[in-house]
C-alpha cells in the first residue's frame, strides 16, 4: 500500500513547487499581523483634557494668555485644570474640568493671581481637545474616552471573537468543501468587510465589520496554513511552518512604516484591507491540497496536482495511485470527552488550554502596552517587533538538540521574569527598560510558536484536529481578555498589567515542565500511544541493534550445529 507521503517524495517533498507556494502564501501572514494588533496605531489615545467652559471665546483667551505668559500647554493646563494622581504622578486630570466661565474670568500670568483649588469640579461637559496632533484615531473621532474608554477595549475584543469564530467554521468549511474555495471565501469576505469597516459611519457599525473582519482573516491564514504542512514532506513541516509564522513577524515591522505615512485610521484600513483583494488572484495561482482530494476519494484529480508538482520539480512519479490509503487516520468517531478520557490525555489538554490562554494573553498585551507607555510609538513598535526574529531560528537551533519541553519552559520563564523585572524599573533607565521588555516579548513569541507543534505532536491522529482546535480556542478567549486585563489595570497602575502577565507566564512554564518530552517520540496514533508512548530508534542504534541480532543467531546456529 502505498500513503500520499510516499507519492510526495517521488514527486519532491520541498522542491520548487512547494517554494514557490510558500512564498505565495506568506505573503497572507504579513496583512494578518497588521489586522491583529492594528488597535495599536488605529486606536492610539493622545493626551486629551476638558475643553474650557466657554466655547471657542474661551479658548481664544486661553491661547493668548499662553503667549502673553510664555506658558508651555503643559503649564496652562496645571493651572486650568484639576490635578489629580496617575500612578504616583500628579498630572493634569483628563476627565475632570472646574465649573469655571473662563470668559468672566481674569487669569494672571502670577500663579497666584487665581487660585482655583476650592473652586467646584465637573465631568467633561464640552468634550474633549486632543494633544497629539497629526493622527487621527477612532478615539479622537468617536470620542472614546474617560467613561466610554472601555469601547476601546471592544475594539480588540470583537477582532477575537471573529478569530474563534472563523477558526471552527472554516475549519468544517476546508474540510467540507475544500481548501481552495474555502480560502477564496474568505479573501472575499475580507476585502468586503475591511473596506466597510473603513466607511463604516458609527462605533457599533465599527464593532460588527471588524468582527466580520476577524472572521474572514482568522480562517484565511489558518487555511494557508494547513495547506502548506499539507503539501511539503514529513521532515520539513516544522522548518514551513515556523518560518510562516516569522512573516507575521515582517508584518509587524511593516505597520508602524505604514502608519507613519497613513495617519487616518480610516485610510489605514484601506491599506490593510488592500492586499486581500489581491489575494483573490490565489485562486488561480495555488491548487486544491492532494491530501485533501484524497480524502474525499478523488483520486484523479489529486493524480493530477500530484503529477503536476512532480514536473514542476522535474521528478517523476513511479508509483500507482491505485493502490493509494488515506493515512491520515480515522477521526469521524472522535469526541470531545476523548481529550479528558485518560489520565495523561487529560493532564495534556488542562496544560495545553491554559498555555494557549496564557500566551494569548501575555502577546497580546505586551504588544498593546507600546501604545500607552508614552514613548514613541512608532519606533518603539518597531524595536519590539524586531527582537521576534530571533525565536524563529532559537526554536529551530534547540528542538532537535535540547528537546521541545526545556526551551518551552524557559520561554515562558523568561517572558514571566522580565514582566516583573520591567514593572519595577524607574523610568529615567528608559533604555534598560525597553530592553528587558523587549527579552520579554522575545520569550513570549517563542512560547507561542512552539505551542503549535508540541500541541499536535501530543494528541494521537484520531483526534488530533479536534484537540487542536479545542485547545487553540482559549488563545481567541485570551484575545478577548487581554485588552479589558490591559486597559483598565493600566488606568489604576501603568505597570500594574505586567505583573499579572508574569505570575501568567510563570505558571505556563511550570505546568509545561509537567508534560513528557517529545523528541524522538513516535506521533501516537492511538489513545493508549499517549499512556504508553514509542521511542524512535535512531538509525545508527537500530543497525548496530540489527547486528547484533544477526551475531547472536550466527553463534547460536553454530553452537546448535556442533551439537
Amino acid at each position: 500500500m502505498v500513503s500520499f507521503d510516499d507519492l510526495l517524495e517521488e514527486a519532491g517533498a520541498f522542491g520548487h513547487f512547494q517554494k514557490r507556494i510558500f512564498c505565495v502564501l506568506c505573503l497572507l501572514s504579513m496583512p494578518f499581523a497588521a489586522v491583529y494588533v492594528g488597535i495599536v496605531f488605529q486606536g492610539f489615545t493622545p493626551n486629551h483634557w476638558c475643553r474650557l467652559s466657554g466655547g471657542a471665546a474661551a479658548a481664544e483667551v486661553m491661547e493668548e494668555k499662553m503667549q502673553e505668559c510664555g506658558w508651555s500647554l503643559e503649564e496652562a493646563l496645571r493651572k486650568s485644570v484639576p490635578l489629580v494622581n496617575v500612578s504616583g504622578d500628579v498630572q493634569p486630570s483628563s476627565c475632570l474640568q472646574y465649573q469655571v466661565d473662563w470668559n468672566s474670568t481674569t487669569l494672571g500670568c502670577d500663579p497666584t493671581d487665581v487660585d482655583l483649588r476650592g473652586a467646584p469640579v465637573s465631568r467633561c461637559k464640552d468634550g474633549w481637545s486632543y494633544g497629539y496632533k497629526g493622527r487621527s484615531s477612532f478615539v479622537t473621532e468617536f470620542h472614546l474616552v474617560c467613561e466610554d474608554a472601555w469601547f476601546v477595549d471592544l475594539f480588540q475584543s470583537t477582532i477575537n471573537v471573529g478569530f474563534l469564530a472563523g477558526s471552527f467554521a472554516f475549519g468544517y468549511f476546508a474540510d467540507r468543501f475544500g481548501r481552495k474555495i474555502s480560502f477564496l471565501v474568505s479573501n472575499i469576505l475580507n476585502a468586503v468587510s475591511g473596506l466597510a469597516l473603513a466607511l463604516a459611519p458609527n462605533y457599533v457599525s465599527v464593532l460588527v465589520f471588524r468582527t466580520i473582519f476577524g472572521f474572514g482573516t482568522k480562517g484565511g491564514w489558518m487555511i494557508a496554513y494547513v495547506f502548506m504542512t499539507e503539501i511539503v514532506g514529513v521532515k520539513h513541516r516544522k522548518t514551513v511552518g515556523i518560518l510562516f509564522q516569522m512573516f507575521f513577524s515582517v508584518g509587524l515591522l511593516i505597520l508602524p512604516l505604514i502608519a507613519y505615512f497613513i495617519t487616518d485610521w480610516r485610510w489605514l484600513q484601506v491599506a490593510l484591507s488592500a492586499p486581500y483583494v489581491l489575494f483573490l488572484a490565489y485562486y488561480w495561482l495555488v491548487p486544491e491540497s492532494p491530501r485533501w482530494l484524497i480524502s474525499q476519494n478523488r483520486l484523479s484529480k489529486a493524480a493530477e496536482i500530484t503529477t503536476a508538482i512532480a514536473d514542476e520539480n522535474k521528478r517523476k512519479i513511479t508509483k500507482s495511485f491505485e493502490a493509494l490509503t488515506c493515512d491520515e487516520g480515522d477521526s469521524s468517531s472522535a469526541s470531545l470527552l476523548d481529550l479528558f478520557r485518560t489520565p495523561k490525555m487529560r493532564k495534556h489538554t488542562l496544560i495545553l488550554m491554559f498555555n494557549w490562554f496564557t500566551s494569548a494573553v501575555v502577546y497580546q498585551g505586551l504588544v498593546m502596552r507600546v501604545g500607552i507607555t508614552g514613548g514613541n510609538i512608532y519606533l518603539d513598535f518597531f524595536i519590539s517587533s524586531l527582537v521576534e526574529f530571533p525565536a524563529a531560528f532559537l526554536i529551530l537551533f534547540t528542538i532537535e538538540r535540547v528537546g521541545r519541553r526545556l526551551p518551552f519552559a524557559t520561554a515562558n520563564f523568561a517572558a514571566g521574569a522580565s514582566c516583573f523585572i520591567t514593572a519595577f524599573i524607574p523610568d529615567s533607565l528608559l533604555w534598560l527598560k525597553t530592553a528587558v521588555a523587549c527579552v520579554g516579548r522575545l520569550g513570549i513569541t517563542m512560547a507561542f510558536e512552539m505551542l503549535v507543534f508540541v500541541n499536535i505532536e501530543l494528541y494521537p491522529t484520531t483526534v488530533r484536529n479536534l484537540g487542536v482546535s479545542v485547545c487553540s480556542t482559549l488563545c481567541d478567549i485570551g484575545g478577548i481578555i487581554a485588552p479589558f486585563l490591559l486597559y483598565r489595570l493600566a488606568a489604576v497602575w501603568l505597570e500594574l498589567p505586567l505583573i499579572i502577565f508574569g505570575l501568567l507566564a510563570f505558571i505556563a512554564g511550570a505546568v509545561v515542565l509537567m508534560l513528557p518530552e517529545t523528541r524522538g517520540v513516535r506521533l501516537p496514533e492511538t489513545i493508549h500511544d499517549v499512556e504508553f508512548p514509542q521511542r524512535i530508534i535512531p538509525r545508527s542504534v537500530e543497525n548496530h541493534q540489527t547486528r547484533t541480532l544477526i551475531k547472536t543467531d550466527l553463534t547460536v546456529n553454530k553452537e546448535t550445529t556442533s551439537v
